[in-house]
């Protein structure tokens, strides 16, 4: 049988072909794996000179420099005196201002409780107060201080609130005394806090309410005071002059 072999240029110039063929595509290859390499470098140039570009916004330009501040929670201390206090740097970057320094500073304010300033984009500073709540008001002499649950004093005033106890004491009371009496008085329900004058405060265990209808309630330490404030409720619907709640388990009605 005759033999169908290509003749020597036919396959010649086949050879020649698929060389070309393969020559191409070596070089898409190359091209393919130059584009990724070139790809990742394109993006990570992107992302430095994004990086780059906000760095330098938000440090070294005027674009998101300090204007002022915000005051929230302020009642009976004004806007302007927790600002001076503050002292909020205005005309650099908001990100470098020093936030735990401000709330330092706003928080020796006798009023406030707590504090809490946070950075308010572009180009405030955010001062949140919590004040103090008086549960009483103590004598200093020349005028009342308010009194608070933890015994801490604080604002001041001419005539002493009628909607406030009064706390008395022979000698200047201690700190320890009056946390003490401003814990009682804490503990008392609405309905009872109404009926009290003042409370004669002669140590730390010996606290006494005195009513605004002269009767007396002899209350000792506060220590139990949750448990005293729940017995008072009931025995002050009883006839009576002096009511004994210093042990709560025991308590008694007299005169």
């Amino acid at each position: 049988m005759a033999s169908l072999r290509r003749p020597g240029w036919l396959r010649r110039r086949g050879a020649g072909a698929d060389d070309e063929r393969s020559r191409r595509r070596f070089a898409r290859r190359q091209w393919a794996r130059r584009w990724v390499t070139l790809r990742w470098a394109i993006v990570a140039l992107v992302l430095v000179l994004l990086v780059g570009g906000a760095v330098y916004t938000v440090y070294f330009s005027t674009a998101l420099d300090v204007e002022g501040a915000e005051v929230v929670g302020a009642r009976t201390v004004s806007t302007e005196q927790v600002l001076d206090v503050a002292d909020v740097p205005t005309g650099g970057p908001l990100a470098t201002v020093d936030l735990d320094a401000i709330k330092r500073r706003v928080g020796s304010l006798a009023v406030v409780r707590a504090v809490e300033v946070t950075r308010q984009w572009p180009h405030e500073v955010r001062i949140e107060i919590q004040e103090r709540e008086p549960v009483a008001v103590v004598d200093r002499g020349t005028e009342f201080r308010a009194v608070d649950a933890e015994g801490v004093v604080f604002n001041s005033y001419r005539r002493a609130p009628r909607d406030l106890p009064r706390i008395e004491t022979d000698d200047p009371a201690s700190t320890e005394e009056l946390q003490e009496a401003a814990s009682v008085v804490a503990s008392l329900p609405t309905e009872v806090v109404g009926l009290v004058d003042h409370l004669e405060l002669r140590g730390v265990d010996q606290i006494d309410l005195s009513l605004r209808d002269g009767r007396l309630v002899r209350w000792g330490s506060a220590e139990g005071s949750a448990s005293k404030a729940e017995v008072i409720v009931v025995l002050l619907r009883e006839k009576g002059r002096v009511y004994d709640v210093s042990v709560p388990g025991a308590p008694t009605v007299s005169g």
